[in-house]
């Protein structure tokens, strides 16, 4: 019988120890920095080519077409509205 409940002692604190370190992970990845910096790294990602460093021209001028369009387009409407 102690041999049984040394052993189940054991994987309650295996358990207990498991449970810890998943928390500990839940809270690392859930902490604001942490979001900010991973969302960082997937935005410069798009930009900029990671294995060479070297910027993604044809996803910039994409993002510059959209911004420059939606920048004419709130210019065309604004002047029929007057």
């Amino acid at each position: 019988m102690n041999k049984e409940t040394a052993s189940l002692e054991r994987e309650i604190e295996e358990t207990r120890q498991r449970l810890a370190t998943t928390i500990d992970q839940l809270l690392y990845r859930s902490h604001p920095k942490t979001i900010v910096s991973r969302e960082v790294s997937s935005i410069k990602a798009h930009y900029v080519d990671t294995d060479t460093g070297r910027p993604r021209t044809d996803n910039i001028l994409k993002t510059v077409g959209g911004v420059v369009g939606v920048a004419v387009l709130f210019a065309v409407v604004r002047k029929i509205a007057r």
